[in-house]
């Protein structure tokens, strides 16, 4: 019997065990964490062995085949002597491909993932078609696939689980954009991380479709190296030679493969990002085949998603705006160029290697002040303190809230865009977008 080790019993991690376990798999789960409760229940009720607080060297290395949380770097000490032994690696992802026919409508790029996967599912659902939500979000693909499977699947893909993906193939990819993210899981090397997300590319065939934003220049100069097989469906916020997807005179339009357009003022998500990220989902939506009826009230209902520009509140005439999710600098930009009010701006966590300098402008101009929010804020006093705005440096949620509000004049907005992972003062980002929401509301 073929042994199935698996790193990692999160969501992927224990879906996972959950496939390999019904696939017949000789399988062992091991996690250096504690195992949140739910999953030990899933591998318990499945009769899958595992443990947590370490890792047993000797229930590890004798594997056929390990499937890895994307989490977890390679230059952990066990997956060091993983690679050493030469046991092959793979995603949670890789491995439900294996055992389903499905469609696959996979999403990438370094911001608008989550919004973007979120409306597709959104208007699949709508459609009435039978889809699965998966990937970054939603539950385990393997998971579902063991023991509720569905004709689509809409994935969001990180640049970690595409690394550790290589036979599966998108029915439908898209490719949003691609902007500095993560260096510090790739050696602070920019084209290993343009690599990773290219490879959303990988295994189409000309019954395929690749969507991808034609304005991005690391996208356009990657597609000289490469030759895709799918069709290709450009779009732009404008419309450009090769867009089959723009704006133009306040037309939302797509030209194939079923033309369709709609007033932009009909979107239900504003900002210059969600143009983008409704255009893909548009796309995507038509290719499927789904009613231009359906697309078009689905894009005129979608409620947006949790911790991305979310409204939290007015106190006092200033407005609080939840943007946890903005990880890196990229995606703080767009947040502040949606900005119509000055802006109290609060960034900081655990830096992945970024260069502040694009927003810099947008701050000088936006900005009323900023507020530091970190375990060492070193950094951002280096980058920010001489545009000479006010600046408050914090370390706590409700430090930092606190600071807002002394800052903020009514008519502002307090914006929490923090460039920045999480993990150096919170559990993950949505535990830092939960505390900075009741602080606010509780102003």
């Amino acid at each position: 019997m073929k042994r199935i080790v698996i790193l990692g019993a999160g969501e992927s991690g224990a879906g996972a065990a959950v496939l390999a376990k019904k696939e017949g798999f000789d399988v062992f789960v091991s996690d250096m964490s504690k195992i949140a409760p739910r999953y030990k229940q899933l591998l318990d009720e499945h009769h899958i062995i595992w443990e947590e607080g370490q890792h047993t060297e000797g229930l590890i290395l004798n594997a056929d085949e390990i499937i890895k949380s994307p989490g977890i770097p390679d230059t952990a000490p066990m997956m060091q002597k993983v690679i050493a032994a030469g046991i092959p690696v793979i995603s949670e992802i890789e491995f439900a491909g294996r055992y389903t026919t499905s469609k696959m409508v996979c999403i990438t790029g370094s911001n608008g993932k989550t919004t973007t996967t979120s409306l597709i599912y959104h208007i699949f659902k709508n459609a009435g078609y039978d889809v699965g939500l998966a990937g970054n979000i939603g539950r385990s693909l393997a998971l579902q696939v063991a023991e509720e499977p569905h004709e689509y699947y809409v994935i969001e893909l990180s640049s970690f689980q595409l690394d550790n993906m290589y036979d599966f193939r998108a029915d439908i990819a898209v490719l949003l954009n691609i902007t500095p993210d993560h260096l510090d899981r790739y050696n602070f090397e920019m084209q290993n991380y343009v690599d990773a997300k290219m490879r959303i590319t990988q295994n189409q065939t000309a019954q395929d479709a690749f969507i991808y934003w034609n304005d991005d220049p690391i996208i356009r100069r990657e597609l000289e190296k490469y030759d895709i097989k799918a069709v290709q469906y450009p779009f732009s916020e404008l419309k450009e030679k090769g867009s089959i997807g723009y704006i133009e005179a306040g037309k939302y339009t797509i030209e194939k493969p079923e033309p369709f357009n709609m007033e932009q003022e009909a979107l239900s998500l504003t900002g210059r990002h969600n143009i983008y990220n409704s255009l893909a989902a548009g796309i995507a939506s038509n290719i499927a085949g789904i009613k231009k009826e359906v697309i078009r009230q689905s894009l005129s209902d979608f409620p947006g998603v949790e911790h991305r520009l979310e409204k939290v509140c007015t106190v006092r005439g200033v407005h609080y705006v939840n943007d946890s999710k903005a990880t890196n600098v990229d995606a703080c930009w767009y947040a502040l160029d949606s900005m119509k009010t000055k802006v109290v701006l609060i960034v900081g966590g655990k830096d992945k290697g970024n260069d502040y300098e694009p927003i810099k402008p947008l701050i000088r101009e936006k900005c009323r002040a900023i507020v530091y929010l970190g375990a060492d804020n070193q950094k951002l006093h280096d980058n920010f303190d001489a545009l000479g705005l006010p600046v408050r440096d914090t370390h706590s949620m409700p430090d930092c809230v606190q600071a807002c509000y002394e800052l903020a004049q009514p008519g502002d907005t307090v914006l929490l865009s923090p460039c920045c992972a999480s993990f150096d003062l919170f559990k993950n980002m949505e535990d830092r977008g939960e505390q900075f929401k009741e602080l606010a509301r509780n102003l």
